[in-house]
């Protein structure tokens, strides 16, 4: 009994830790891009995955900070180890004891210390500021690992080896370092592990135009996974495991027999443990090597003809940074965020000079009251001609002389209802209400479009600064909570079309992408009205390529470029001369993409409220949340 309860631990434990990375690793062979629906086995994510140079150019990122890193802080650190052991016994307590806060502070508050260092001494981030935050939080743990085997040395061997007439330097490496060595190898080892895993540390000290692994997944996470990155982490799980089985299969050099002779290996052993201890590990450096030089000739090196980028995820066709960079020769910068709230303080802490921005209508009066825009000189902006006149007099709502913003994309938030799972047509709000449909309601996990939905249910202003009006959404909201399956963003997409919930809240650029995944879908702009929204490119005050971002905006605003921006990201494109360039006769004439006035005439623009408003509404939405 004992023994079968033993292997039905080991099984449950095996079941927790592996199932995961299984399913990871079916997803990785599924050849629909959304996890909710299988859509057949193909290998065509691997070979995609080698062809996208942003990944692979992250994953290179990745161990070349790792590394370096490591071996910085492995000579730093051991030095220091050197220089705190031959402290008197009061000074070194106190010296181990500041080397040990880092490792017990939150990476959070390292990350902030580092960033806000950076912010003051005026350096660019990038490259450079996270290995220096990685080699700072790295040398702790270098330190920790070499201490232990200096305590363990003998100090008259050091101070003999000095009598006989060594060099300070010559006694060291024949006596000090081989005792110590093990300690050095741990801690470097340590360090880069603790490097290649960092997220926090990196998120607060990377700049435009540089990632690693676990930032780019982050932001991948935050938008919905792509299956390249499925295949990557399938990969690298296959490496390491790969890598486990040889070590454990090492052979021996000997035998040693029971009768106490020694059987010295067969040939073919030899040459097993030559190929896993040599050949392997080298192939493994010449390929890793290899394909960072390959992906490294690909990344074109900075230069003064650049443009920075910061636009949301997955929100332009990577087809045409390559065009314009061919046209122009100016160099593409690009670097993606996941909301108006993460990206307004970095452009406000003016800690990295971003060129070209797409931020949403409300955000872009914040800006512009707050002076961070630039004014745009339309006489390098001829292409604005191709936005339709009603798209320039919707953004006069928080831009309202026209001087900052470029419309670039817009939309509405709607209901998407599975008509499978919902017994009658939808036309109002109060479905969200309804009880029947509990457990099986999808909502918004953001403040402003939760709080509009229930405004606007309730008949008011989505830009209501009312408290009797904000308490009675926020009571309404607090009331509908039971029936809610989970607040998302992106995830409703992919809920939605794996029919794992009935009706969600979305935006309509991506009910069109779902529909096309699922034809039991149904969108509708709701009759109390709704939010109509606008994002739009504008440039910060302290842009350095300020010509070029123009350049950029103008480039975005050709007809054939616009339309090749909306056939990929799907959502309503102002630009008029590019919608008559759509040959779907169903897409360009489609309710969803492009409603007619009268379902509009409900809606509304988001405006930036001020900071006093902003702060209540956050504190209603944590009421709702923690309730």
């Amino acid at each position: 009994m004992k023994k079968k309860l033993q292997n039905l631990y080991l099984l449950l434990i095996v079941i927790f830790l592996y199932a995961p990375i299984m399913t990871l690793m079916v997803l990785s062979f599924n050849s629909s891009r959304t996890r909710a629906k299988w859509g057949g086995f193909t290998g065509k994510w691997y070979v995609s995955l080698f062809q996208d140079e942003a990944i692979m150019s992250t994953l290179y990122n990745t161990l070349i900070i790792a590394f370096l890193s490591a071996l910085i802080a492995t000579v730093i650190g051991t030095l220091a180890s050197l220089g705190i052991q031959s402290m008197n016994r009061k000074f070194r307590t106190f010296m181990l004891g500041v080397t040990n806060i880092p490792m017990l502070n939150a990476d959070i508050v390292t990350g902030v210390s580092m960033m806000l260092l950076f912010i003051a001494f005026r350096m660019t981030m990038g490259f450079a500021t996270i290995l220096i935050a990685h080699i700072t939080f790295n040398i702790p743990y270098v330190i920790l690992s070499v201490m232990p085997k200096l305590k363990q040395t003998n100090r008259r061997t050091y101070e003999a080896a000095l009598d006989l007439g060594a060099s300070p330097i010559y006694a060291f490496f024949k006596v000090v370092f081989p005792d110590i060595l093990p300690g050095i190898l741990s801690g470097f080892l340590l360090a880069f592990t603790m490097s290649l895993d960092d997220f926090v540390i990196t998120h607060f000290t990377k700049g435009p135009g540089i990632d690693t692994l676990s930032t780019k997944i982050y932001s991948e996470v935050r938008k919905g996974i792509r299956p390249e990155i499925y295949a990557l982490s399938t990969i690298m799980f296959v490496t390491v495991l790969f890598l486990l089985f040889l070590v454990n299969l090492k052979p021996e050099k000997e035998v040693h027999e029971k009768d106490g002779t020694i059987r010295k290996p067969s040939r073919a052993c030899h040459t097993m443990r030559l190929v896993v201890t040599r050949v392997v590990p080298a192939l493994l450096v010449i390929v890793i090597t290899a394909g960072g030089f390959f992906y490294n000739s690909k990344t074109k090196i900075s230069g003064s003809e650049k443009v920075i980028v910061y636009n949301w995820g997955e929100y332009l066709d990577p087809d045409v940074l390559d065009i314009f960079e061919e046209e122009t020769g100016i160099q593409v910068v690009y670097e993606e965020y996941e909301t108006n709230e993460i990206m307004y303080p970095k452009v406000q802490s003016g800690a990295i000079s971003y060129d070209v921005v797409c931020p949403s209508d409300y955000m872009i009066q914040r800006m512009i009251e707050n002076d961070l825009l630039a004014e745009i000189n339309w006489d390098n902006v001829s292409n604005i001609k191709n936005i339709g006149q009603t798209y320039m007099d919707q953004s006069k709502a928080f831009d309202p002389e026209n001087k900052y913003s470029v419309p670039y994309c817009w939309g509405t938030v709607g209901i998407l209802y599975n008509k499978t799972m919902v017994d009658e047509p939808i036309d109002s709000w109060s479905v969200l209400w309804d009880p029947k449909y509990k457990d099986s309601i999808l909502m918004q996990d953001s403040v402003r479009d939760a709080f509009g939905v229930t405004l606007k249910y309730l008949g008011y202003s989505l830009n209501s600064t009312d408290l009797d009006e904000l308490n009675e959404a926020k009571n309404l909201l607090i009331k509908q909570k039971p029936l809610v399956q989970a607040y998302v963003v992106d995830q409703v997409r992919d809920k939605m079309i794996g029919n794992e919930a009935a009706i969600g809240v979305i935006y309509s650029g991506e009910a069109i992408y779902t529909q096309k995944e699922n034809p039991n879908l149904e969108y509708v702009i709701p009759k109390e009205g709704s939010n109509i929204w606008i994002d739009s490119w504008v440039i910060p005050k302290n842009a350095e390529h300020k010509e070029n971002a123009e350049k950029f905006i103008n480039f975005l605003c050709r007809p054939d470029i616009a339309l090749k921006n909306f056939e990929y990201i799907t959502y309503s494109t102002p630009n008029e001369a590019a919608r008559e360039l759509i040959e779907d006769e169903s897409i360009r004439n489609s309710k969803i993409a492009f409603p007619d006035a009268s379902e509009l005439s409900g809606c509304e623009t988001f405006k930036f409220l001020g900071d006093k408003n902003d702060a209540v509404y956050n504190e209603l939405w944590r009421e709702v949340k923690s309730k």
